[in-house]
């Protein structure tokens, strides 16, 4: 059974910084980790899913939204089948429960639709 387990969620102040993990395990997907593209998603209250970032199988390649670039990097280490989103400069306004997820498609996406495994989410909640 797939599984991706988040964890690194909480209550942090405007302008500091959380570190959220995803490991994925079960099956085949366990040992299959680089062939998937990894993303991270987030949904606040009262507001539909929305792209973050993702990454590239091997880790060469990222992709984030206009709102965390140049705060937020994502990371994946392939050797833990684990991937990574450090979040820094952290606003009100990144509040919201963050999903990773894997994508077996060729190309990297921002869309939802293209990711078939995910994360519980983990709430991050971040105070003015």
């Amino acid at each position: 059974q797939v599984q991706l387990v988040e964890s690194g969620g909480g209550l942090v102040q405007a302008g500091g910084s959380l570190r959220l993990s995803c490991a994925a395990s079960g099956g085949t997907f366990g040992r299959t980790f680089n062939n998937y593209h990894m993303g991270w998603f987030r949904q606040a209250p009262g507001k539909e899913r929305e792209f973050v970032a993702v990454i590239s199988r091997n880790g060469g390649s990222t992709s984030y939204a206009t709102s965390v670039n140049g705060r937020f990097t994502i990371s994946r280490d392939n050797a833990e089948n684990t991937v990574y989103l450090q979040m820094n400069i952290l606003r009100p306004e990144d509040t919201a429960v963050y999903y990773c997820a894997a994508s077996g498609l060729l190309l990297l996406s921002a869309d939802p639709r293209s990711y078939t495994y995910w994360g519980q989410g983990p709430q991050v909640t971040v105070s003015s």
